[in-house]
């Protein structure tokens, strides 16, 4: 029997809460599958920070690097100013453990979820590839004269060859692995190019932000003739901003920078139904990654049993497949779908009709 060690943060407000469901659903669908989970559950978050000043151990990272997946419930206290937990525990894990990619799958669920005139699950179904170790998030930059007129401030955006490479290499792996044996999808629909069996589209700004893009595209362009079935295409990023809300299904796989990919991936969950479905991964390949539902911490809802936890179970369903255990994973989000379109009225916290435990019940039962 295989045998999985998960290190498990529940964070802040009703982090916890949606946790539990998703722990509940894995282990409903391992039992099923004839695998076992073993749960390693951590404080850090909100309470510890107030109660101990400490937001992250020096001994954490290290403690956490020997799991091959963190589960990650949400982090952000009222009582804590905001940056101090995003930045002491996010992004720290981020980028101490090499999660360089934060992928996102979208996927619409049931039309009545969508904003979006005519749009249905046959057009919102694709996939962002975000880098998530440089860009802006690096952390470069600093003030001059800062607290007086004259102020100064300076915001660096990192981009190293290693980094895009890596990036654009797992994209074009994962374009190449989830549109196999498929019509692609095309931003130009009379371009009808022969043996072209995927798509993979990069976000950028190269008109503006001539130095990083430049980069990206240069790469982009070298890598591609390694893929010979992968259809390539480029869109500045305001582009494939009204793109989302025009023609969402014109997509594949997206890949792009790691401040872009974070404003995109907020307008395609709400495309998708909003935060309460949206789920996302930080992976490193090769070491330790992490999942998480995308909606932050809600700590109006705590202990309401009011808030969705399908995000998180959707995150849970992710870690199984990268921990190898794909059938398990898409049985759960098979299942997230029955209940979606047989039970639950809303995605929204409070008008589900059913509570956040009861949800949980419905998926694992669904199973």
């Amino acid at each position: 029997m295989n045998s999985y060690d998960i290190a498990v943060i529940g964070g802040d407000g009703t982090g916890p809460e949606v946790t539990k469901e998703a722990l509940k659903v894995s282990e409903a669908i391992a039992a099923k599958s004839g695998f076992k989970l073993n749960w390693h559950h951590f404080d850090f978050g909100g309470d510890r920070y107030l109660r101990t000043g400490e937001v992250l151990p020096d001994s954490a990272v290290d403690e956490l690097r020997k799991f091959k997946a963190i589960y990650l419930g949400a982090v952000g206290h009222p009582q804590v100013k905001p940056g101090i937990l995003e930045k002491g525990i996010l992004l720290r894990l981020r980028f101490e453990l090499e999660q360089y990619i934060n992928l996102r799958p979208v996927k619409l669920f049931r039309s009545q979820d969508c904003p979006l005139k005519d749009k249905g699950p046959e057009h919102v179904d694709f996939i962002v590839v975000r880098e998530n170790n440089e860009g802006l998030y690096a952390g470069a930059g600093g003030y001059l004269f800062k607290g007086t007129p004259n102020e100064v401030a300076i915001q660096e955006s990192v981009n190293t060859r290693r980094g895009v490479d890596r990036c654009l290499k797992y994209a074009f792996e994962l374009a190449k692995k989830q549109r196999a044996g498929k019509p692609w999808k095309g931003l130009k629909s009379e371009d009808t190019s022969a043996g072209k069996t995927a798509q993979l589209t990069l976000c950028g700004k190269t008109n503006v932000l001539t130095y990083a893009f430049d980069l990206w595209f240069r790469a982009f362009q070298e890598m591609s003739p390694k893929y010979s079935t992968v259809k390539t295409e480029y869109a500045h990023v305001d582009a494939i901003c009204m793109w989302f809300v025009k023609n969402p299904e014109w997509f594949d796989v997206i890949v792009t920078d790691n401040m872009f990919g974070d404003i995109i991936t907020d307008l395609a969950a709400m495309i998708q139904g909003g935060l309460g479905v949206a789920a996302g991964g930080n992976i490193n390949p090769e070491g330790t990654s992490m999942f998480e539902p995308m909606g932050g911490s809600a700590p109006k809802y705590t202990g309401q049993n009011v808030i969705n936890p399908l995000a998180a179970i959707n995150a849970a369903a992710m870690m199984l497949d990268f921990l190898g255990e794909a059938k398990a994973g898409a049985a759960i989000e098979n299942a997230v779908i029955k209940i979606i379109n047989t039970k639950v009225q809303s995605l929204a916290a409070g008008k589900m009709g059913f509570g956040t435990r009861e949800v949980g019940d419905l998926v694992a039962a669904a199973l």
